[in-house]
């Protein structure tokens, strides 16, 4: 598999097992990754679990009831270096039982990947491109 497509398939992975409500699968994702959350706050991999844990609601089917669409990858890649940067949009839409389906929140992904061992996997993420709002009341709390 080329680096691109290795790549863009962490990124859909992300979404996917995000969407399933596993989240320690989904941190596990960023197991060798420096993590952003806000300026100047950073986290491994288990601190990123424990805030899931802490904010994200699982609905009783077990998922967050959410879509996480991630689109628009530049990515670019040092093959020499085994290193790689992408930067992405995400769209995240839910539905539950009292909230019609719709947006709930748009922003960017700063994504940079290192090749170990042949594989490809995040190095960093900045979630601190938080770029537009809508009713998180059913996806989120505090």
């Amino acid at each position: 598999m080329n680096a691109e497509t290795a790549i863009t398939n962490l990124l859909y992975r992300y979404a996917e097992l995000m969407d399933a409500g596993n989240l320690a699968g989904t941190a596990a994702l960023f197991d060798h990754a420096r993590i952003i959350l806000a300026q100047g706050y950073e986290t491994d991999s288990a601190g990123l679990l424990e805030v899931w844990k802490e904010r994200v609601m699982i609905h009783p089917c077990g998922t967050p009831r959410t879509r996480h669409v991630v689109t628009n990858p530049i990515i670019e890649i040092d093959e020499a270096a085994g290193a790689a940067s992408c930067r992405s949009y995400y769209t995240v839409l839910q539905q539950t039982e009292t909230l019609p389906l719709q947006i709930i929140a748009a922003g960017r992904y700063h994504d940079t990947f290192a090749r170990v061992d042949g594989v490809w996997r995040f190095a960093s993420r900045d979630y601190s491109l938080f770029d537009m709002q809508g009713d998180l009341s059913q996806h989120l709390r505090g």
